[in-house]
């Protein structure tokens, strides 16, 4: 079999992806994950009588905790084939790459394994994240002026 028809063959069999719909679902699902996160806010400075800022932080650290509980049970990969960018957007995607690399090397001891893996695929995340807060931050001084 020639490369031509090899290729022809595999993008018969190739399944064809409807991006309007997983645009939709993401849009969906990831404003689903914001009014939980605005819910845990509620609940938080409500229950433990705190200000919006300091709940802020305990409905990130929740987040994350489920994040990574549901990598643990291996539900994550699942909820994220339905619920696309959604899921993956969010601080939860986050804590699911960290969890995910942990979970991988951890026959590896705690330094050589967990250590120094644990970061490979958030690494990336965390580079520019802060690259691009600083480039956007130096922006804005320079624009606004202080």
């Amino acid at each position: 079999m020639n490369e031509k028809k090899y290729s022809a063959l595999v993008k018969k069999h190739t399944p064809k992806e409807d991006v309007f719909k997983n645009a939709m679902i993401a849009f969906l699902i990831g404003g689903v994950m914001g009014i939980m996160g605005q819910g845990l806010i509620d609940i938080y400075s409500y229950m433990c009588d705190i200000s919006t800022k300091e709940a802020s932080s305990y409905m990130i650290i929740t987040l994350i905790f489920f994040g990574c509980l549901f990598t643990c049970l291996g539900w994550f990969d699942k909820l994220v084939n339905f619920a696309k960018c959604g899921l993956i957007i969010p601080i939860t995607g986050f804590a699911h790459a960290v969890q995910s690399a942990t979970l991988e090397y951890k026959r590896e001891g705690m330094i050589t394994g967990i250590g120094a893996n644990m970061f490979k695929l958030a690494g990336s995340v965390i580079v520019f994240g802060v690259v691009s807060a600083y480039t956007f931050g130096l922006l804005r001084l320079l624009v606004m002026g202080g």
